[in-house]
């Protein structure tokens, strides 16, 4: 009996053994394969790296050699350097440096694209480079050929020594303590370096895009968790014994970041209500009530006068709705702020309706609060028909309007707004009441 058992068994279980290495080689190769496509995707990253701030630093260069009145090359050779810069930005992106410290470099190469592309995109022939922006210019020259010598002894390393990005991807993730890895050490000495350089004067376009809203730039006094708690009972319209349930916590204790959440929950079963106001000021930043929404049982319509009531009921006069999304269940209107008429496009706020019951039932005013405030708006040079001279003569205008807006510069100026149709879509296009210039166009959902 047992003969004819293992007569059975024998040839089934060398098949199971032979299946199972096979099995395991076919798991061995297809592992092989995904490193080997992991790797050459990291080399060419690399590689194309080194070559775009290689071409970066040759480009700056080809922008300073040209005659300061030659706008066209400045601003052929700005364009191309932003053009490279971000090519740069992309590569980094590519590789597995998430945990090791290169954001120095990363903005660094941001600021530098920032600048070349805020520099060539206004009229240069108007407003040519200015001394301290070919001072700037020089610096980047310099700074940039820096980092290319270094990327390029790394890469001198990697093909010579034949290194792998896979060994740095596994030493990032194993966190280990003795990362003797050339990649690695490479990469910190980049960074090194650039966190050493000194302040560059980027101009007031790009370093107003790193200003850092905090809680200096508001009015009003440090509010104390007692006011806020005050604060969100009014928001909630809560009696004085429902108040009293409404948690309140300091964030950033001690910082120029200073806020406070509020969170209320009428039951234990509930999402709890949560509203952030900031601590100078008490200016309510979000607010968000995460209830279920039942059956839609409000139009578009009906919802977006709901939000304008929503708001003026809690004090935000004079809002324009500017555009909605509708995600069934709720929907998301962004609002404006307006003075004499004209909309005030960096003063925004977006409010969440429940088409349920036309409830609000979230804010988001963090631009609202930074940048609500009464603007000395400048008058028009031109008139509405002369603006709209400027627009396509195929562009049927259905709608017009004033609007401040920031440009391309992050400088606010004064347009008309014209809403029309062409080539079968709806667009919004900015046209600047001083000069005359397209200076934005936005196309609007059909």
């Amino acid at each position: 009996m047992y003969r004819r058992l293992s007569a059975v068994l024998f040839p089934v279980m060398t098949l199971f053994f032979i299946g199972s290495m096979y099995w395991g080689y076919q798991e061995h190769q297809e592992k092989n394969s995904i490193l080997i496509k992991a790797e050459s995707q990291y080399q060419r990253a690399f590689h194309d790296l080194s070559y775009h701030v290689d071409q970066l630093h040759r480009q700056l260069g080809n922008t300073l050699a040209v005659n300061s009145a030659s706008q066209s090359f400045q601003r052929k050779g700005l364009v191309n350097a932003w053009r490279l810069t971000s090519e740069a930005q992309n590569e980094i992106n590519q590789l597995p440096l998430t945990l090791l410290p290169f954001n120095k470099t990363e903005e660094f190469l941001s600021k530098i694209a920032n600048f070349s592309y805020k520099t060539s995109v206004r009229d240069l022939g108007k407003q040519p480079l200015s001394p301290d922006e070919f001072k700037t210019l020089k610096t980047l020259y310099s700074d940039s050929e820096d980092i290319s010598k270094s990327l390029n002894g790394v890469q001198e390393k990697v093909l010579a020594n034949n290194l792998r990005w896979m060994d740095v991807e596994v030493a990032l993730a194993t966190e280990k303590s003795n990362r003797d890895n050339t990649i690695i050490d490479g990469f910190k000495t980049v960074d090194k370096k650039v966190s050493e350089y000194p302040e560059i004067n980027w101009g007031p376009s790009v370093a107003s895009m790193y200003q850092k809203r905090t809680v200096t730039m508001l009015a009003g006094q440090m509010s104390t968790p007692a006011e806020i708690r005050d604060r969100a009972a009014k928001f909630l319209g809560l009696s004085p014994a429902q108040a009293k349930n409404i948690r309140v916590v300091e964030n950033g204790k001690g910082t120029e970041y200073a806020s406070f959440s509020a969170t209320y929950k009428a039951n234990k079963a509930d999402n709890p209500i949560e509203i952030d106001y900031t601590q100078k000021g008490a200016k309510l930043i979000w607010f968000t009530n995460p209830r279920d929404i039942g059956k839609q049982a409000v139009s578009i319509g009906q919802a977006k006068r709901k939000a304008g009531e929503f708001l003026k009921n809690h004090g935000y006069e004079g809002m324009r709705p500017i555009s909605y999304d509708d995600g069934n269940d709720a929907a998301v209107f962004t609002f404006v702020d307006t003075q004499d008429g004209v909309l005030i496009y960096p003063a925004k706020l977006t409010v969440k309706i429940a088409r349920d019951n036309g409830d609000g039932v979230a804010i988001q005013a963090g631009d609202y609060v930074y940048e609500h405030r009464k603007r000395n708006l400048p008058k028009a040079k031109l008139t509405s028909a002369q603006a709209k001279a400027a627009l396509n003569p195929d562009f049927k205008v259905s709608r017009q309007q004033m609007a401040l807006i920031d440009n391309d510069e992050d400088k606010e100026v004064l347009c008309y707004e014209f809403v029309g149709k062409i080539n079968g879509s709806v667009y919004k296009i900015y046209i600047n009441a001083d000069s005359g210039v397209e200076e934005s166009i936005e196309q609007l959902p059909a």
